[in-house]
């Protein structure tokens, strides 16, 4: 099977047609799977709010602090890869296989070349999405910077904030939607199959646009599961991203089988 990407004919695998019922199925399905492992899952999502917390106070440190709103939405741009080893968890589960912490701290050494492939293509996309969004910053608000103290207020309660905000929010929005097409199911397919990244990228963005309604909801709770994991100050992450990484696997199986 080919589709069309970006004009061009790539192959893609065969992709099914779910029900919109299939999101609440991955989640209880996601969440079995953090029952039968809760300290890795804990483990691993311990792992991103540490590093939330040595981020965010680099940069305060650096003098960089404005960009800390933008560098937390740029974490929606490259979890999807990160949590690859949550991924094998599921994997491992479903082959009946035994699961550890050292396992899935390596799984990416099952298609090291694919895998870093497209975590390079979502850190570009992160770097992307930082200088444009700096340049947006700047643009509205020039040499004055609001503080981190002060950083919300003094942005919605600058003149331009609703240009801003309307600005910064339609050029994420874009970003971000490129982003989960590609990576909705691609990452969990490298790790489980032998095929080129292209194809990979391709077959997600097919299932996406098959399933454009569905995978819009599936997008939309995926930004509230992870967004309350970062509004409770990262340490919810040590939670809701392992839910969202294993229902991301049984997404993948659900779309291709």
């Amino acid at each position: 099977m080919a589709t069309s990407t970006w004009g061009l004919q790539i192959r893609t695998l065969p992709v099914r047609r779910i029900s919109v019922e299939a999101p609440n199925l991955w989640l209880i399905a996601a969440w079995r799977d953090f029952r039968r492992a809760p300290m890795i899952s804990l483990g691993y999502g311990a792992l991103f709010v540490l590093a939330g917390y040595v981020i965010v106070f680099g940069l305060y440190n650096s003098g960089l602090a404005s960009l800390v709103p933008a560098v937390i939405g740029g974490f929606f741009l490259v979890a999807p890869v990160l949590a690859v080893g949550l991924y094998d968890v599921s994997r491992r589960f479903e082959l009946g296989e035994k699961v550890s912490f050292s396992q899935c701290m390596l799984a990416i050494r099952r298609n090291p070349g694919g895998l870093s492939s497209i975590g390079l293509i979502l850190t570009l996309s992160l770097a992307a999405w930082l200088q444009i969004a700096l340049l947006i910053f700047m643009l509205f608000f020039h040499e004055d910077t609001p503080s981190l103290d002060h950083f919300f207020y003094d942005v919605l309660t600058a003149p331009d904030a609703a240009a801003f905000l309307v600005v910064g929010t339609a050029v994420g929005y874009v970003i971000a939607s490129i982003v989960f097409a590609i990576s909705a199911i691609s990452i969990p397919l490298l790790l489980d199959r032998d095929v080129p990244v292209l194809v990979a990228v391709a077959t997600s963005i097919a299932a996406v646009r098959e399933n454009w309604l569905v995978m819009l909801g599936w997008a939309a709770t995926i930004v509230l599961l992870v967004g309350a994991g970062l509004a409770c100050f990262f340490v919810g992450l040590a939670f809701t991203l392992p839910l969202v990484a294993y229902a991301t696997w049984h997404a993948y199986r659900s779309l291709l089988g």
